[in-house]
């Protein structure tokens, strides 16, 4: 079981997570609000300084109007097939 926040696939799950924020025009304070989090908050988890656990990756997907289906796909993608 890969425990780590380095692993390359929640890097990916992450870097999907921005880019859709980035997409829809947010800011990190925008986004923070509309979690009901501070910005910081955002910040570190985009950063990957903190893990974004099961509730709060449900709570990103429902803000930003995302698929969860999806970013469990990234992590299941094989390590190699990511890159």
């Amino acid at each position: 079981m890969i425990k780590h926040i380095n692993d390359s696939r929640y890097k990916a799950l992450i870097d999907w997570l921005k880019a859709a924020r980035n997409e829809q025009g947010l800011t990190v304070r925008d986004l923070g609000k509309l979690l009901g989090e501070p910005h910081q908050f955002v910040v570190r988890i985009e950063t990957c300084e903190r893990k974004l656990n099961v509730f709060e990756y449900v709570q990103y997907c429902d803000v930003l109007n995302l698929p969860k289906e999806k970013g469990l796909d990234i992590l299941s993608t094989p390590i190699q097939s990511i890159y």
